[in-house]
């Protein structure tokens, strides 16, 4: 069996139409439907029908597709890991990180890794913290970087460190000594707030603040890059982990209002392995060196 036959049959079932399969795989339609017809002859069954202009996969057709992408795809895993060997790399790890911790002390992290380890091949998937547990227990990551901890499989958990949380108000315009001090109440006043950029503590922390200061508006943005980008055009404020606005209060894009009567607790980051090998354990004690 080729393989060329079976990336035809593929690419023609996903399009249902020989004509784009061609188009995709640069080959004539006559080619298209030489392979289909090699394949039908090798596997013993009809795979495809014609209905006018599209093709569409009969029964048998639609139970093997999955067995050709299978095929072809432990084809290319081969493939990349003899290739990472021919670069040098012996060991491989595939790392999972929500968007928010990516966006902070990471790429610092990962860069000293990367020239330490220079025979470890990294891959990084930004996946939202909700959805990490689950990727590491599907064995899609070695291991993830998540701002929740597991909850509902025995996955093993570490905590890494805690970043404070601040108030973040768009600049006023003003320097230290000729602007007037600015008080958190008349920010929740006057300002609306921006949550729900963290999966960990918005639920708890919107109650204490509807109860302090009840008229409040509040508008959920899931995303903390999103987020900075509205407090510093004044479309609101909001409640922030330090790392993730570090650049910015230094660069006075951005200002650090106390914050009294609000309880603010500790936004936490954690590290998921469902196993804790060599690799995944030199990970996880290189991260654990540094700090928020």
């Amino acid at each position: 069996m080729e393989l060329n036959w079976l990336k035809t049959f593929v690419i023609a079932a996903e399009h249902g139409n020989f004509r784009k399969a061609s188009e995709l795989l640069y080959i004539s339609q006559p080619t298209v439907t030489v392979h289909i017809k090699q394949l039908e002859k090798e596997v013993g069954a009809e795979l495809f029908v014609r209905e006018g202009r599209k093709v569409i996969l009969t029964e048998a057709g639609r139970r093997y597709v999955k067995e050709a992408k299978t095929l072809l795809s432990l084809y290319e895993e081969g493939i990349s890991n003899l290739h990472s060997f021919q670069q040098g790399f012996t060991s491989q790890l595939t790392i999972g990180i929500s968007p928010l911790i990516a966006d902070t002390i990471l790429p610092f992290v990962l860069k000293q890794f990367i020239q330490s380890h220079s025979n470890i091949e990294i891959s990084v998937k930004i996946i939202e913290s909700i959805k990490i547990e689950q990727a590491v227990e599907l064995e899609e990551v070695d291991i993830g970087l998540s701002c929740l901890p597991n909850r509902k499989t025995d996955l093993k958990c570490h905590h890494l460190y805690e970043d404070p949380l601040v108030l973040a108000v768009p600049h006023d315009g003003f320097d230290l000594e000729t602007g007037y001090p600015i008080e958190e109440e008349d920010i929740f006043r006057q300002h609306t707030l921006l949550t729900h950029n963290h999966p960990g503590y918005w639920d708890e922390l919107c109650q204490q603040i509807k109860v302090k200061y009840p008229h409040t508006k509040m508008m959920k943005v899931s995303q903390t890059h999103i987020t900075k980008r509205f407090i510093i055009e004044g479309l609101g404020v909001s409640i922030l982990p330090k790392s993730t606005v570090r650049r910015e209060l230094l660069e006075g894009r951005l200002l650090e209002v106390d914050c009294q009567s609000i309880n603010l607790p500790d936004a936490k980051t954690y590290a998921l392995m469902k196993y804790e090998h060599s690799i995944q354990k030199e990970f996880l004690k290189f991260l654990s060196q540094y700090r928020i």
